[in-house]
């Protein structure tokens, strides 16, 4: 490659980067219905090696993964409000218990035991906040009521994301080769590798780690649900939906139970109980969901995970939460076929050729 087709491909490069950022506030809805329809593809492939044409096979995948989304939706969607409202309810009494838990604890390092945390001020300011809260909320709905041009966004996005779905997962086959015919033919081996493997690791990241999250929260809800905690599902929610970082939900599940357990009940029993669910669940996990939906396709070690997710949340908030293990996933793909090339090249053996030939 010249030195003036380096500076094309620069210049296509910050190009393109520039136009993503200029689209940005509607890429949105095109980002996640291009996420829906890799995630359907499979499934759409396999209905057509079962016989069915394309067109069929993607409604049947579509009209399924819909109906799946809103009985989902439908079902946990009041349980979650329920369990918000109980626990904004409860929250005074959960602060008297944890009162009465910590007094005597902190009688054996002060003298005015109780006295060194303020507790009505600490219940008169969480009153506030939830106040402030509930009127903020209120605000939030009110403007977006009012404001025609808002509301009618939020509708054409609800409504754009299943169209364009719809769409891409028709013609996802035809849109990957027509991308491959676009490769430079001395490349196109190379770069089709890294994309098949690629698109393995995140294939068993999307898919996979989407069922284990689900398993996982489906779990723990049981498990305290059996133990007898009031806020069962918010809990199990929380702990499965963060799980994708190891062990993160584990630790964030038992403390958040834990905590709950003793302000709730008091006693060492239902402590246990919830130890024990959170034991089996990553029993579970380590054992047979995990090696079973993900296995060891996505390669990435656990300290490079926590990393992958704390550098993706510093450097773009949220977002860059949700892609870190993607984006880290490829960039492990293409520093393994790096090493590769390494370790097969002249560099790492030590043979120079042009000495050798010069010797002759």
């Amino acid at each position: 490659m010249t030195d003036a087709q380096r500076w094309q491909w620069m210049i296509v490069a910050a190009l393109g980067l520039g136009l993503l950022y200029l689209l940005a506030p509607i890429l949105t809805p095109f980002v996640i219905a291009a996420l829906l329809a890799y995630m359907g593809d499979p499934l759409a492939d396999r209905l057509e090696v079962l016989g069915l044409k394309r067109i069929f096979a993607v409604v049947v995948v579509f009209v399924g993964l819909t109906a799946v989304a809103l009985t989902l939706l439908a079902i946990l969607v009041p349980m979650v409000q329920e369990q918000i409202v109980l626990l904004v309810s409860k929250l005074p009494a959960y602060l008297n218990r944890l009162r009465e838990l910590l007094l005597p604890l902190l009688g054996q390092f002060t003298d005015e035991g109780g006295q060194l945390l303020d507790w009505d001020a600490i219940n008169k300011g969480l009153g506030a906040h939830l106040r402030e809260l509930g009127s903020a909320t209120g605000k939030i709905f009110a403007t977006i009521s009012k404001s025609g041009l808002v509301l009618a966004g939020w509708l054409a996005n609800l409504v754009l994301i299943p169209v364009v779905t719809f769409y891409l997962l028709r013609d996802w086959d035809h849109l990957m080769l027509r991308i491959r015919e676009l490769l430079p033919r001395k490349q196109e081996p190379v770069i089709t590798d890294l994309a098949r493997e690629s698109d393995e690791v995140l294939g068993a990241f999307f898919r996979g780690q989407l069922v284990v999250m689900l398993a996982l929260g489906t779990i723990y809800t049981v498990g305290l649900w059996i133990v007898g905690l009031d806020l069962a599902l918010l809990v199990g929610m929380i702990a499965g939906l963060v799980s994708f970082v190891p062990y993160l939900g584990f630790i964030i599940g038992i403390l958040l139970a834990g905590v709950l357990a003793m302000i709730q009940f008091q006693d060492f029993l239902h402590l246990g109980g919830v130890v024990l669910v959170f034991a089996i669940g990553q029993a579970i996990e380590g054992m047979l969901l995990t090696p079973l939906l993900i296995g060891e396709r996505i390669g990435l070690h656990p300290v490079a995970v926590i990393f992958a997710v704390l550098a993706g949340g510093a450097l773009f908030g949220f977002f860059g939460v949700l892609l870190a293990l993607p984006v880290a996933a490829v960039i492990a793909v293409i520093l393994r076929h790096m090493r590769h090339e390494y370790v097969s090249s002249d560099l790492y053996s030590g043979n120079d050729t042009g000495e050798d030939s010069s010797r002759s």
